[in-house]
């Protein structure tokens, strides 16, 4: 027996069952984002919406982004809510000015730190005690809607059983590598939780541009159950109270909201390992499907690589060019579903950084994050 061919033949067998576990995730879930188109609404209904938003020492971004969403376009009666929480800058002096112009902004002043509740859980937690309506519509400081319409068309995704409604947030496009990965990963993390949902199996969304309703929120306790944990505000709350049912997606260019990207790889990366320790907090189902994936993704290029150079060269490219085939008609799809399609003539290279992605935020996973938001 050549013990040498049965062993390189096994790994030939190991990259195609990656290659299989790739392929099923890009035909089985990102295939629906790629495909996906809203259900015609047969009735427009406009709910009362509360607009709530955390701030701390952000007097910049207020300045710059609040007028965005004081002047949505909606007719029905809203309230724009912004929890001040122990801002040392110029934030109170700004708001109150603001609501001299603006009835319907809602500034609520913290002073005083919550205590065992690291964060910004304590404040997101006050701002939706204070909301006088039912549907409450989620976003940060630093974060502008696309357009005049993201409140109403946010909403509008409503209907019998849903609780809760995605949407986008995107960062804006600037010269630079930094930024064309920033927004490649925020476009992949898109795809799964977008998809994820249109599979029935939704398992977070951003706070950027999140909306659910208030009895949801106080039915489950708030956020009781994670308030020990510094993040998970927004993936963590909907990775609990989610369900295959009560999930919406929204993704009509009106409603992204845009923020400004960190500019220098040190403050990146302290952002994405602050997001990913959260991972661990998932629900078992969803640590194996995330799991699988990033796994056979991380193993997929050291075993090509072997198979190439050990059993058939041609067979491990062919193997890896159907891949890359769909892989890149859905990747197509999804760029241009979420406006990000400048970043497709790269998407092998993006492909092959994920793989060092993943290999450098793994120690994330096992990281205590840091008790600030």
């Amino acid at each position: 027996m050549n013990i040498p061919l049965l062993a390189w033949t096994f790994v030939f067998a190991l990259f195609c069952l990656m290659t299989a576990i790739q392929l099923f995730y890009y035909l089985f879930f990102f295939r629906r984002l790629a495909v996906y188109k809203p259900a015609p609404k047969l009735q427009s209904q406009e709910y009362p919406v509360s607009v709530i938003i955390c701030a701390r020492d952000e007097a910049h971004n207020i300045v710059k982004n609040l007028p965005g969403i004081l002047v949505q376009d909606y007719k029905t009666t809203h309230e724009i809510i912004v929890v001040n929480d122990n801002s040392q800058d110029e934030s109170k002096y700004l708001l109150d000015e603001f609501k001299k112009s603006f009835k319907n902004l809602v500034p609520i002043d913290l002073t005083q730190e919550a205590k065992g509740i690291p964060g910004k859980k304590f404040p997101l937690s006050m701002g939706i005690k204070t909301a006088r309506y039912e549907v409450v519509l989620l976003t940060d400081a630093d974060c502008v809607p696309a357009s005049e319409f993201w409140l109403q068309k946010m909403q509008e995704a409503y209907r019998p059983g849903v609780d809760i409604v995605l949407g986008y947030g995107a960062y804006y496009k600037t010269p630079g590598i930094l930024n064309k990965l920033i927004r490649f990963e925020t476009f992949h993390s898109a795809l799964q939780y977008f998809s994820y949902a249109l599979a029935g199996h939704p398992y977070m969304g951003v706070g950027r541009n999140l909306s659910y309703k208030k009895a949801l929120f106080f039915n489950n306790k708030g956020f009781s159950s994670i308030n020990q944990i510094p993040g998970g505000d927004d993936d963590l709350f909907i990775n609990k109270v989610a369900t295959p049912t009560n999930t919406a997606i929204v993704i009509d260019p009106d409603t992204y909201t845009f923020s400004a990207p960190k500019k220098t790889w040190d403050e990146w990366w302290h952002q994405k390992t602050r997001h990913y320790s959260t991972a661990r907090y998932y629900k078992p189902k969803f640590k194996w499907l995330l799991g699988a994936y990033s796994l056979s993704h991380a193993l997929l290029y050291p075993l090509f690589i072997v198979s190439a150079i050990t059993f058939n060269w041609w067979m491990a490219l062919s193997v890896l060019g159907l891949r890359y085939i769909i892989q890149g008609i859905i990747w197509y799809k999804g760029m241009k579903k979420l406006n990000e399609h400048d970043l497709w003539p790269m998407y092998i290279l993006f492909d092959l950084w994920m793989f060092v992605y993943y290999l450098a935020f793994v120690p994330a996973l096992w990281k205590r994050p840091k008790n600030r938001w």
